[in-house]
């Protein structure tokens, strides 16, 4: 990995950490590599187990499925309820306008734990 590429992918982290502590995380830092062990690029701080592993990318080319093998393998690392990937978008700063991806069943269990959720599968267990 080049020194370009690392300096890209920490500014894309810095600034996701930056966004996520002004909006709902507070504590949330970037987190040290880890080799395979990896738990993701950001940790939310606050929580003995944490409860979602965010990998950031910052890449011209979108791998999707690719990024999405890294970050379940990082949930499993991690012991977390979610994973999920927040890729910068092509001439957008910011990153509330970035992308965030995930497959379709953690973004059921955003729904279901964010409330959303009657009459399906849950509701009659």
């Amino acid at each position: 990995m080049s020194s370009y590429t690392r300096t890209k992918g920490s500014a894309a982290e810095t600034a996701v950490v930056k966004y996520l502590n002004e909006e709902i995380w507070p504590a949330a830092e970037r987190r040290r590599l880890a080799g395979s062990s990896d738990k993701g690029d950001i940790n939310p701080g606050g929580y003995p187990v944490p409860p979602v592993v965010i990998e950031v990318k910052n890449q011209k080319s979108l791998n999707f499925s690719g990024w999405l093998k890294e970050a379940e393998e990082e949930r499993k690392n991690a012991n977390a309820e979610i994973g999920l990937v927040w890729a910068k978008r092509a001439g957008k700063g910011k990153p509330e306008d970035w992308y965030v991806v995930m497959d379709g069943k953690t973004a059921v269990e955003l729904l279901r734990k964010a409330g959303y959720s009657y009459g399906g599968k849950e509701e009659h267990q």
